[in-house]
């Protein structure tokens, strides 16, 4: 697939020793925020909060959260689960919050081969074997490919120039960067300039969510810095006739594809895995995208 579609997947504790990981957590924490009151601030300030809705929100007395910002007073672990609850911080935030205030991470981060997660894997293949004739990609919060079906795999095979024999690599790959490399994807993308702004949309977020240093926040520096996409993403498009979604328009070898995607999280997670899982399923736009994945089936 050649070096520019490879991304090594962000490296992911094992919990197979409490001390190893919250070292390995803890040198994330300097990466992200620099204290407990500082990370605090920082999601108030991301969701808009002042400190008297947020009192509203967590039944915290305003008093004591400008305490928490300033330093002033220490939180507990509890008092640290109920505001990231209140802020909706993500799983692996709120594990460098607790981190940051000097308590062991809240929730864990398992392998999906882990036999704990048994059930979700099931049910990640169950999805995408549904999918079928359509592709159907699992991706974790930084796009890198976790699972795909076979129509995934095979238009990822056509895409690429490989080998129909030739299976996708199980790790490295980066969906965002094989869309956006102009020497990947891309080059069969009619509309890729509207389809890189949407596509960095995704990566922000989670950039905005890890703040400045994190994994998100290189990938994207990496993304912008790809030849054309800055310039791509500096103008929205404001045409009122477009459909009412994003569709990706491909052209390879006399083949025209339209097709647009859902992305479908899991409910209720409590592992930092399986709330950072998307799973990206392919619908075609017109009837004979319909077709020609259906020949291809």
């Amino acid at each position: 697939m050649g070096a520019s579609q490879m991304v090594a997947e962000p490296g992911r504790s094992t919990g197979a020793k409490q001390g190893a990981k919250a070292g390995a957590e803890a040198g994330a924490r300097h990466r992200y925020f620099n204290d407990f009151a500082a990370a605090l601030r920082y999601w108030r300030d991301k969701r808009g909060y002042s400190q008297l809705r947020l009192s509203a929100e967590s039944h915290i007395s305003q008093r004591h959260i400008s305490f928490l910002e300033s330093g002033r007073a220490q939180p507990s672990r509890e008092l640290i689960l109920k505001l990231g609850t209140a802020l909706d911080i993500p799983l692996r935030q709120r594990n460098v919050m607790l981190l940051a205030a000097g308590f062991a991470p809240a929730y864990q981060e398992r392998k999906l081969s882990d036999p704990e997660l048994a059930a979700v894997k099931q049910a990640l293949d169950f999805m995408l074997a549904q999918q079928a004739p359509y592709p159907a990609l699992v991706v974790d919060r930084l796009w890198n490919l976790v699972m795909s079906n076979g129509p995934a795999a095979m238009m990822m095979r056509w895409l690429l120039d490989m080998p129909e024999a030739q299976p996708l690599p199980r790790e490295g790959v980066n969906i965002l960067k094989l869309m956006l490399d102009p020497q990947a994807i891309r080059k069969h993308l009619l509309n890729w300039q509207e389809v890189s702004a949407d596509l960095l949309h995704w990566i922000q977020r989670e950039a905005m969510s890890d703040g400045p240093g994190s994994e998100a926040t290189g990938l994207l520096e990496q993304l912008v810095a790809l030849p054309g996409i800055r310039a791509a993403t500096q103008t929205p498009n404001l045409d009122t006739r477009v459909l009412p979604f994003l569709p990706l328009k491909i052209r390879k070898d006399g083949v025209e594809l339209n097709l647009f995607t859902a992305i479908a999280t899991m409910g209720t997670p409590h592992d930092v895995t399986v709330h950072e899982l998307r799973i990206e399923s392919f619908f075609p736009a017109d009837a004979a995208t319909a077709a020609w994945f259906k020949e291809r089936a």
